[in-house]
């Protein structure tokens, strides 16, 4: 991850635009970003909401404890997004490993959808081009913030999305 923090005496100099700005503090923070962060799960989980909410407290309660720390990254939200998903992968091998033959009720899913028939598609998606649809069209983050939070290249969520798009767009017009 990108670990670019400002040092307390950048802060005394005028503001520079190329400088991120450093979260004012955790609560403003969470009041901010948690339900955007659940939301952002919940699709990118393929429509789970507790699970996504779970998460997201989870990776919360890090970011709490490492807050002098996190607070200052220059994406702060992506790095919350990046443990949450990692915790709720976690989550999903330890419940599969424990089925029993049983189905796991994965929580209501509603991820307050605009065309249930997109959302659906999307959903549809393979788990590593769906984090960036959600990423860049549902929280509008950029490439290089999506790479950040992932921990992978910019050119390889360029390649993902591109990939999302057009097998998105292929289904879109198949039904029509």
């Amino acid at each position: 991850m990108n670990d670019q923090r400002i040092d307390a005496a950048a802060t005394d100099e005028a503001p520079s635009v190329e400088r991120p700005q450093l979260v004012r503090s955790f609560e403003g923070f969470y009041r901010s970003e948690r339900d955007r962060l659940v939301r952002a799960l919940a699709l990118t989980l393929g429509g789970d909401v507790s699970l996504a909410a779970e998460a997201t407290d989870e990776a919360m309660a890090r970011a709490y404890t490492r807050w002098r720390q996190v607070g200052g990254y220059e994406n702060p939200s992506g790095w919350v997004y990046r443990v949450a998903l990692n915790w709720a992968r976690s989550r999903l091998r330890k419940r599969s490993r424990e089925r029993w033959g049983l189905t796991v009720d994965r929580g209501e899913r509603d991820p307050d959808p605009a065309d249930p028939t997109l959302v659906r598609r999307v959903l549809a998606l393979p788990e590593h081009q769906r984090v960036v649809v959600v990423l860049r069209y549902f929280t509008d983050w950029s490439t290089d913030q999506i790479a950040d939070a992932l921990d992978i290249r910019p050119g390889t969520v360029k390649s993902r999305l591109n990939r999302a798009l057009s097998h998105l767009r292929t289904t879109m017009e198949e039904q029509r």
